[in-house]
């Protein structure tokens, strides 16, 4: 069947792989104002990704104060105030995309072809989404920390079809492995290709699928390649 739609991954595929490093000094700035040790906050964020990319903590102050409180600080409103533009900041440096990132949306939208992003993502990603260079290229987001749901859940991937207007067989699905999304996507009849650019294994992500045996890609400009007529 002829693709209809190509789905992404957004960080780590949109967006370059993020290296340990930069988690560890991203921490430490949100720490600082709340007197936090930097392990012991980057474990708290850690630990919490779960419920921080459900939606289940609520908005970022809300998801910060929780943290903190689960740390052993009860912050004030100015150490709050300054620990989420702290965070706000740091998070906005993890939404620059690659270099091929908008050409190869634009090339497949040239082609006809709708244009989905699926994303176990916090709450951040949702407030930024609507100033981002990609989001007119989007038809449909389906993001993790709105829809109350993780990869490999398979109602994450129908919903992205559903929003598309297609069904799940006339979707490519482009992913760095994070969640398992791979499998998830394949056992919703999906054709998934994983993103392995140069980045792939520096980095510090959420596990990703090592086992995965099903084809690979490169380079994002590699996707609009697998869409023409043979």
């Amino acid at each position: 069947m002829p693709f209809s739609a190509v789905i992404f991954d957004f960080y780590g595929t949109l967006t370059p792989s993020t290296p340990k490093h930069v988690w560890d000094e991203h921490a430490a700035r949100s720490a600082a104002p709340l007197g936090i040790p930097v392990p012991v906050w980057r474990a708290a964020l850690d630990s919490s990704f779960a419920e921080r990319a459900t939606g289940s903590l609520g908005d970022l102050r809300s998801t910060l104060l929780t943290l903190a409180r689960r740390c052993g600080v009860d912050p004030g409103e100015a150490a709050l105030t300054a620990a989420c533009a702290a965070r706000t900041g740091a998070q906005r440096e993890l939404l620059t995309l690659r270099g091929d990132a908008l050409g190869t949306l634009g090339a497949i939208r040239e082609r006809g072809l709708a244009v989905g992003v699926l994303s176990d993502c916090t709450a951040e990603l949702a407030t930024a989404w609507p100033e981002l260079p990609l989001a007119p290229l989007v038809d449909a987001a389906v993001l993790s920390c709105e829809v109350g749901r993780r990869k490999p859940d398979p109602e994450l991937f129908l919903l992205a079809a559903r929003r598309l207007g297609v069904t799940p067989g006339e979707c490519l699905y482009v992913g760095d492995g994070g969640g398992r999304e791979l499998t998830g996507a394949t056992a919703c009849g999906m054709t998934a290709f994983m993103l392995y650019a140069d980045d792939w294994e520096g980095a510090d992500a959420q596990p990703r699928e090592h086992d995965w045996a099903g084809p690979r890609l490169s380079h994002l400009s590699a996707v609009p390649g697998l869409l023409d007529p043979a």
